[in-house]
């Protein structure tokens, strides 16, 4: 019999159905939703079939944006497994292992979804018969004797024959009677699997042979009231929805996340948050990129049809080359998002693996990002010729390997103008500072189309803290990008000593002279004396900063509204457990010692070096393990209000250390913070001092903050890691970590593949008035709009591309597609074109249109308000916000865009571009763009 056969028969079943069992704790919610979709998708096209019920058995903790995903794909039903012990414990004894587990924003029963927990310790054989491993091990039939897999316990299972079945029949009844007790209904599910099984056919013929036999002698002893069969995990739930709705009752519902993960003891999960976090932050960076492509992409192709207006694309234009390069991209971020890869917990050669497939895919996206490029920007489209080879446009940032922090290239100016190209992948106009390395001091830039002279600053590149480069300077200027726009600047070669250029102090902490400092073409001051110890000061239109002239830390920020709040910030160093026989802290475990955080401290002091100019202005500090910059820029609206945080973090010295970075405010947070979950929601928490120090540190893919009556103090990031805080008015993040020795949990090693690794961050100060209201739920509290604006912009940066050396200048013309911003509460998560039917690998004319309002906080509105607008009510017009695109054909569908999963045509479907999109909802169409 088939496989197609099994699965149309119910005897197999594809369970979850994404492209891995991804992590919940550090993957963004558009990798976790971007990995379902290309799983499910690909199971239908080559199977047939739609997975119904959930199974994530082995991430390790468990969030409600995932069942949140899970339930807009068409999945009803799920199983998890590893959560807290004392939970379990806990659920257990209420008998609430089986649940509705429900969003915590959601009043209604929308978002619900049927989930099982596994009680025990484990998923194996071992942990799933009952609470006796001894026993249930001996009814694992792949380890009996000969065989290569034996049972820890020294009794080995036997084959079931007619002389023990009784025997051994009753003593798995005990087992399942007594796992039966932690449950609410009599329906039990009994998992029969591992890693790694089922791989030989005697396995199969094993455990269904013996098996069989048991279950045959229930059936013939109708006394012993059991009835056992094998089925599918569909089985299962069909089976437990139909004893439920024949007693009339329901699971009880539960709200929130399972963080932090604790197997036994004191041994929290935490560290897994922050392990080998330079590949945490290229996942951002590929799924950045792939979204930006993804749309790009998805526009050009319908330009093209409606340029030749009989559906044809460009004779020239690779378009199912670049569709493989997005399938491929799509996979390689897909992959990385699984339950050992994005946690930063495989061994060495497979994360480079990883890292080497999300290398080659961005730069596989950026041929696509700039062949598509070209073509819109054309004026004359006749003039596009692709040529891989040497292409029209490039981007501006190199990556030289996998594990390589990206570099600029230099652009070699003259009087003849450059062309730069810069793309916003945001569906907001946003005013951004734009740097690109030029190899002269004196540069000139205009915006393409008006001719208008556009402000810039040229800013010195440091080869060493005390030495500028005289070969490179880098130019940094204002642009003003409309929604999802190519915009065109050129930049010429300008007279000696025209552009505005950064003024430079530098200081050393203990008050020595600083080294010679070599940087020709600024003017640099090096204050002596009480000037050099007065704390050192930069202001924009929007707030002023203190920082210590020592440290060059942030000490004091002030808003234009008066609000004045202290936020230090400290670096500090967590060691782990020492002692023979004593557990150290690994790829998964934060186990810090005694001493617990110890604040860094650097034989050398640190050189200080202050940057002021027109576009932004900043303070680097260099220490020998990291290189940390605080940066306002001189931006008008929203964009000027956040402080920008830079960290380029080397560790590759230390044994057994973690690098933290905490800030230390007077907001009054009590023992509460907020951290997001996958990006897509807030979770509050609570830091208890009853709990040990690694137990309240949690997951934080872009968000956290701490909050008080009158002000809120946010942390945004680009990367995922671990957040605490472990006082009022403080948060921690860890930078990195390197540990020398395995954890035993199954890696085998230690994690010492550290390597130059960035962080980048924005800090946002607000003041907070008016009630806690909120858009979005009521009991929950969000990002204000302001933070999910910068959120937006910090995880969405634009893309620059420059255009050729030596090329007669073709006439570029910018491309804006939307009239106006998006509502500032609705975010395109993507605009991906879907695979064409007929025609494997090729695109078609339909695209999956996602998109997500968010929620946010009332309470700190930003003034003046945003250029974007929001709207309270549900209902919205797509074809007016997405105004002048037009849709051929819009049908609203699940999340994974299957078919069968389409809404039936209705009433509602004579205006489908009429639709409600709730606050906090994802809703998903089915496109066609004229």
């Amino acid at each position: 019999m088939s496989r197609r056969e099994r699965w149309s028969k119910g005897q197999l079943e594809m369970v979850t159905g994404g492209w891995v069992m991804a992590d919940e704790a550090n993957s963004h919610y558009f990798a976790l939703l971007d990995q379902l979709i290309e799983g499910h998708q690909w199971i239908q096209r080559h199977l047939g079939v739609k997975p119904r019920s959930g199974w994530a058995i082995d991430p390790f903790g468990h969030s409600p944006s995932m069942t949140y995903l899970l339930k807009g794909a068409g999945l009803n039903a799920m199983v998890i497994q590893r959560v807290h012990y004392a939970v379990k414990k806990h659920l257990a004894q209420q008998q609430t292992l089986e649940f509705l587990w429900r969003q915590s924003w959601d009043s209604s029963s929308r978002s619900d979804i049927t989930c099982h927990m596994m009680p025990f310790y484990s998923y194996d054989v071992p942990h799933t018969c009952g609470p006796n491993p001894a026993v249930c091990c001996q009814f694992d039939f792949h380890r009996l004797p000969g065989g290569r897999v034996f049972c820890p316990w020294r009794k080995s299972p036997q084959p079931i024959t007619e002389n023990n079945v009784k025997e051994r029949a009753l003593l798995l009844l005990d087992q399942y009677r007594q796992k039966s007790r932690l449950f609410r209904t009599p329906v039990l599910l009994v998992p029969l699997g591992d890693d790694f099984r089922f791989v030989e056919s005697s396995e199969w013929d094993a455990q269904f042979s013996n098996y069989q036999k048991l279950f045959d002698y229930y059936e013939q002893h109708p006394e012993l009231r059991i009835k056992a069969r094998f089925g599918t995990l569909t089985d299962y739930f069909q089976a437990l929805q139909r004893h439920l709705q024949a007693a009339g009752t329901t699971l009880p519902t539960l709200r929130g996340d399972f963080f932090t993960y604790a197997d036994r003891d004191d041994h929290y999960w935490s560290g897994y948050y922050t392990s080998r976090p330079f590949y945490k932050g290229l996942d951002r960076v590929l799924e950045s990129t792939l979204r930006a492509t993804e749309i790009l992409f998805s526009l050009t192709l319908a330009q093209m049809r409606r340029f030749h207006g009989d559906g044809r694309l460009a004779a020239d234009f690779p378009a199912r080359e670049h569709f493989l390069r997005l399938i491929d991209g799509r996979r390689s971020l897909a992959l990385f998002q699984h339950h050992d890869a994005v946690t930063g917990t495989a061994r060495d050669a497979v994360v480079v693996d990883y890292g080497s497939r999300l290398f080659h895919s961005i730069l596989d996206l950026h041929q696509v990002l700039q062949s598509s490029a070209h073509w819109l920007l054309l004026l004359d489209k006749s003039q596009y010729h692709h040529d891989q080879a040497t292409p029209f446009l490039q981007t501006d940032d190199v990556m030289a390997a996998q594990d390589a922090l990206p570099q600029k290239q230099t652009l070699t100016l003259s009087s003849e103008p450059r062309s730069l190209i810069v793309f916003n992948p945001t569906e907001q106009r946003r005013s951004v500072v734009v740097s690109v390395l030029v190899d002269m001091p004196d540069a000139h830039v205009v915006d393409a189309e008006t001719r208008q002279t556009i402000l810039s600053q040229i800013s010195a590149v440091w080869a060493e803290p005390g030495r500028a480069s005289t070969e490179s300077f880098q130019l940094s200027f204002v642009a003003d990008l409309p929604p999802l726009s190519l915009m065109v600047y050129h930049v010429t070669k300008a007279s000696v000593g025209s552009a505005h250029r950064s003024k430079y102090t530098l200081l050393r902490s203990d008050g020595s002279e600083p080294p010679p400092v070599q940087a020709e073409h600024f003017q640099v001051s090096l204050p002596r004396g009480p000037e050099a110890d007065a704390p050192l000061t930069l202001r924009n239109k929007h707030i002023q900063i203190w920082a210590s002239s020592q440290s060059g830390f942030l000490q004091k920020l002030r808003l234009q509204s008066g609000l004045v709040r202290q936020v230090q910030i400290q670096f500090l160093w967590y060691g782990t457990r020492s002692g023979m026989n004593r557990d150290r802290s690994g790829a998964y475990l934060f186990l810090p010692g005694e001493e617990g955080a110890q604040l860094y401290s650097s034989a050398e002091p640190p050189l200080v070096r202050v940057s002021r100019g027109p576009v932004f202005s900043d303070i680097t500090s260099c220490y020998r393990h990291f290189t940390h910059t605080v940066r306002l820029h001189h931006l008008d609206g929203h964009a000027g209000k956040s402080l920008e945080i830079s960290n380029t973090v080397d560790i590759r010295s230390e044994v057994n250390r973690e690098l933290v970075m905490r800030l230390v405010s007077d907001v009054a947070s009590g023992n509460r913070f907020y951290s997001d979950l996958n990006g897509f929601q807030m979770q509050q928490r609570r830091s208890l001092t009853k709990l040990p120090l690694q137990a309240n540190f949690y997951p934080m893919s872009s968000a956290s903050f701490l909050q008080d009556a009158s002000s809120r103090l946010s942390l945004l990031s680009a990367q995922s890691q671990g957040v605490a805080s472990l006082r009022q008015g403080e948060l921690e993040v860890v930078l990195d970590r390197r540990l020398h020795q395995d954890d035993n949990r199954g890696l085998g090693q230690g994690i010492t593949d550290n390597k130059l690794t960035a962080a980048r961050f924005h800090m946002l100060l607000e003041d907070r008035g008016g009630g806690a209201k909120q858009v979005g739920g009521g009991s929950v509290s969000h990002l204000s709009l302001l933070a999910h604006l910068s959120s937006l912009s910090l995880s969405h940066p634009p893309i620059t591309m420059i255009g050729p050396v030596n090329h007669p200048l073709l006439k570029l013309r910018p491309f804006m597609p939307l009239g106006s911003s998006l509502p500032c509460d609705l975010h395109l998560v993507n605009l991906r074109t879907l695979e064409d039917p007929q025609e494997t690998g090729s695109p078609s004319q339909e695209v999956a249109l996602l998109l997500h309002r968010k929620g946010f906080d009332c309470s700190s509105a930003p003034e003046p308000e945003p250029a974007c607008t929001w709207s309270a009510q549900e209902e919205v017009d797509l074809l007016q916000v997405f105004s002048p695109l037009q849709f051929r054909s819009l049908r609203r569908s699940g999340f994974t865009l299957l078919r069968e999963d389409d809404e039936q045509d209705s009433a509602q479907q004579q205006k489908p571009h009429i639709s409600n999109l709730r606050p906090m909802e994802i809703s998903a169409f089915r496109a066609e763009l004229k």
